[in-house]
């Protein structure tokens, strides 16, 4: 069992799934919105736009999260703009922010003379370079995205099935949607730098719709989607170290690799369960 338990003899290594740990449980609780919702497109978005403020901060040499931040509420709030926006739909409105926010990253890292390294380290993230400090960090996003999850539950669950009735019940779905994006930058702006902002996907959305065909309830899809993306980082470090790939897309790969394991099981079984007679009635004899 040595080939189990040796990687993470490593100090380095026991910090990575630390980190790993955390931005799963991050990623599972804003994940499973998304899902739900169908706002993938949206979340793809949201982790690209993040470049410019990184980008902007890595040329002042100030701080990366700080400027992850910035971009993200600049996102949000543009986000939200444009969906209050009756003559442009919203897709429309995140694909022009999306390309925008995109390019304008690239623009200000091609100032830099690191223009390889910053964008490398911005795309696919270095999860074994996870400090002491940066644990803190994420513990306290996971505490604030907790404590957003289950203060906005109903708002949130309205508003992921039915817009108006959450209207008609009084749950300010527009107010519900700016939080909902808000915890979705908070995601994202935890997890970049653990994993990246091409790769943030791969934990924010695939445990959540790996978990989506075997739980009963959201809180059901939330923890197995968490267990699901701890299992993905444990796998994920194993493997990266015994094969010497990179353990940031070696984590996401195995986590999309999971999701689609699930999708064919929950299929075989959906498929069984058609073709299964239905048990005889038993009568009742007074």
């Amino acid at each position: 069992m040595e080939w189990l338990t040796a990687p993470f003899e490593a100090t380095f290594v026991q910090r990575a799934l630390w980190g790993g740990i955390l931005v799963s449980a991050i990623c599972a609780s804003a994940g499973t919105w998304v899902v739900l919702r169908g706002m993938a497109f949206l979340g793809d978005a949201m982790s690209h736009g993040l470049l410019p403020g990184v980008a902007l901060a890595a040329l002042l040499g100030g701080n990366l999260m700080v400027g992850a931040v910035a971009s993200a509420v600049v996102m949000t709030a543009g986000v939200t703009a444009l969906g209050r926006t009756p003559r442009l739909s919203q897709d429309t409105g995140i694909g022009l922010l999306f390309v925008g926010m995109l390019s304008l990253g690239v623009i200000i890292v091609s100032r830099s003379q690191s223009f390889a390294v910053d964008l490398t380290g911005f795309l696919f993230g270095d999860v074994l370079a996870v400090r002491q400090q940066d644990l803190l960090v994420l513990a306290v996003a996971l505490l604030a995205t907790l404590m957003v999850s289950v203060l906005g539950h109903r708002a949130f669950l309205a508003l992921a099935f039915d817009e108006h009735k959450a209207h008609t019940l009084g749950l300010r779905p527009r107010l519900a949607h700016a939080v909902l994006l808000g915890l979705l930058g908070l995601a994202i702006v935890a997890s970049f730098h653990i994993v990246g902002t091409l790769l943030v996907l791969g934990l924010l959305i695939a445990p959540p719709a790996a978990a989506r065909p075997w739980a009963r309830s959201v809180r059901g899809i939330m923890t197995l989607a968490a267990l699901l993306g701890a299992t993905a980082t444990f796998g994920g470090l194993l493997l990266s170290w015994h094969l010497s790939t990179a353990a940031g897309a070696t984590v996401a790969a195995l986590a999309v690799s999971l999701f689609f394991l699930s999708h064919t099981l929950s299929g075989l079984r959906d498929r069984r369960a058609r073709h299964t007679p239905a048990p005889a009635p038993v009568l009742e004899v007074d």
